[in-house]
């Protein structure tokens, strides 16, 4: 690798800290060339933490983000941002570590929009602690909207010229989202031939560029059934169909609507073998990530799409229950990781 792969710290509260921790004890492979944007108290108690029995892993603090590229294995590099007083407690939502979650976000993000990194990771953050960390922070619902509006603005542009997608995916199925973060009422409302048509622009663009051919998209319906032929809504009729005709008049090789409560199932990748499609689009938050998460959060990876940066994520929260009692899982993360580091490469290639 000639940059390095950031890592943010997430919500210190919350599991991010323990499952970047175990990164870089148990991947260690996945994690070279990488370091966390975060604070080293933080870090090292997360070292300890998941120590148990054996040596912690050192933690170093990096004069530079490219030292993490000549950095040995089972050493977690930290680019030290700001400072807590000390570790905050486990399991708690706080103002202060809501923004030191952002700033690391902020940091990273900016930092890869000035080609200084290879890619960003992202530790979840908590949307409560973010609410409470003031401006800029508290206006973003997650971190998908906060990256899309540091690369607007980086770029010079408005949101609605910088639009970005949510994809989630694991070895046997890719989702991206039309809406994300928002009440079904308003995402039933931003189910419009512009928002589905722009979907499916991304979504093809994304998945062209890892696949190395057209992928092949196919689009849930809205209502059960798809509609039913207008017998249980109209949505599907008078706006997906057309944007779904739209798009194979400009090359797309896009299918659908079919109806949700199926169409995930012919997608899915079993035994070695493809599925029907390469990606699903679906029409809301819940409906596109319940099926991904069900065939286990430990293997998604959030994937970002529109983005001047290659982003992706673990597909799980900030677990403030099981904070600070070494049970978190790292492999989605670790997914996350391994995906990061393969888009960069192929964006590079």
């Amino acid at each position: 690798m000639k940059k390095p792969i950031a890592i943010t710290l997430g919500d210190p509260a919350g599991i991010g800290p323990e499952i970047i921790a175990k990164a870089f004890r148990d991947a260690p492979a996945v994690t070279q060339g990488c370091f966390v944007v975060g604070d080293v108290a933080t870090l090292r108690r997360a070292a300890q933490l998941t120590s148990v029995g054996q040596i912690a892993l050192p933690v170093a603090l990096l004069e530079t983000p490219d030292q993490a590229l000549r950095l040995p294995p089972r050493c977690l590099p930290v680019w030290q941002l700001g400072a807590l007083a000390a570790p905050v407690p486990f399991g708690r939502v706080q103002a202060s570590a809501g923004r030191l979650a952002a700033d690391c976000v902020v940091w990273a993000a900016q930092a890869a929009l000035r080609g200084e990194l290879a890619a960003l990771v992202t530790a979840p953050l908590n949307k409560e602690a973010l609410a409470l960390a003031g401006a800029p922070h508290a206006s973003y619902p997650g971190h998908t909207e906060m990256l899309q509006a540091l690369a607007a603005a980086h770029g010079g542009k408005s949101l609605l010229a910088m639009p970005v997608r949510m994809m989630l995916a694991n070895d046997e199925l890719r989702v991206v989202l039309v809406s994300i973060h928002v009440s079904l009422r308003d995402a039933i409302e931003a189910v419009t031939f512009d928002n589905v048509l722009q979907t499916l622009h991304i979504t093809h663009e994304a998945l062209r560029a890892t696949l190395g051919r057209l992928p092949r998209i196919a689009v849930a319906g809205l209502n059960p059934h798809a509609g039913e032929g207008g017998l249980f809504g109209r949505e599907e009729i008078d706006i997906i169909a057309p944007a779904l005709a739209a798009a194979r008049a400009q090359g797309l090789q896009v299918s659908g609507p079919f109806a949700p409560d199926t169409v995930f199932m012919r997608s899915r990748a079993k035994g070695g073998q493809p599925g029907e499609f390469d990606v699903v689009v679906a029409m809301y938050h819940d409906q596109g990530l319940i099926p991904v998460k069900y065939l286990g959060v430990e293997k998604g990876v959030n994937v970002t799409l529109g983005l001047p940066l290659v982003r992706t994520s673990p597909d799980h929260g900030t677990a403030f229950d099981i904070a600070g009692t070494g049970q978190a899982d790292a492999s989605s993360l670790i997914a996350a990781i391994r995906m990061a580091r393969q888009l960069s490469e192929r964006s590079n290639g």
